[in-house]
């Protein structure tokens, strides 16, 4: 059989695998991995490419490697959701790396995070002085979680007694000049309703329209035009 057919039959083979797996493993955003999950993850998909392209050896063996991977990660994850001391040992714990305004150093030692690292995860929480920090948690993926001192807090609404204006979730009313019946009645309006709105913003037909959502607890419609000025 011609290799590049060879290839392309183990390629489909390959990524309709890892696509079942990664179904069947569940999803996490990459911000929410672990070094385990990042190390897994590495060798899952080194096994899938080498179902593809490794020609000198049959794709049975790498297959056959593939699913006891995603096997074992799935088995590990049961364990890490019904055994704490699993999850521990797997995922490790959040480490404190400043409580009460002061460096813990040897907290910092133990998990060979460095000044360095320190600094610059404070910066992207747009914290530039570290007196102003309450306490630090290094996360068990990596990230850094900080409470500022009370006195660095923003203040919120609450704490200066005002109300907030009301929220909710914005539908699509029209979407690529068509209007989604199904949308409008959801949000409690109409048809009519809809068409008057857009004349009163000078819009004649639902086709000059690229998209306008509702949202029913403001009231609020916004529309944006096809044609932009």
């Amino acid at each position: 059989m011609n290799e590049a057919l060879v290839v392309l039959v183990r390629s489909l083979i390959a990524f309709t695998s890892l696509l079942v797996f990664t179904r069947i493993l569940g999803k996490q955003q990459l911000s929410q991995l672990t070094f385990f999950d990042y190390v897994l993850g590495i060798t899952i998909g080194s096994i899938a490419a080498s179902v593809s392209t490794d020609l000198s050896s049959p794709a049975w063996p790498h297959w056959v490697g593939l699913v006891t991977w995603a096997a074992v990660v799935a088995i590990v994850q049961l364990c890490s959701i019904h055994w704490k001391t699993a999850d521990r040992f797997l995922s490790g714990e959040p480490v404190v790396v400043i409580m009460k305004g002061k460096i813990l150093e040897q907290n910092m030692k133990t998990v060979r995070y460095t000044i360095s690292e320190l600094l610059e995860h404070l910066r992207g929480k747009d914290v530039f002085d570290i007196s102003q920090v309450e306490f630090a948690v290094l996360e068990t993926n990596g990230t850094l979680s900080v409470l500022l001192k009370p006195e660095y807090q923003t203040p919120t609404l609450k704490d200066m007694n005002i109300t907030p204006p009301k929220g909710g979730i914005s539908t699509e009313t029209i979407y690529s000049g068509l209007v989604i019946e199904e949308n409008l009645k959801r949000a409690g309006v109409n048809q009519k309703w809809l068409m008057k709105q857009l004349k009163a913003q000078g819009i004649t037909s639902p086709e000059e329209v690229f998209l306008a959502t509702y949202n029913p607890q403001s009231g609020m419609l916004y529309v944006d035009k096809y044609q932009d000025k």
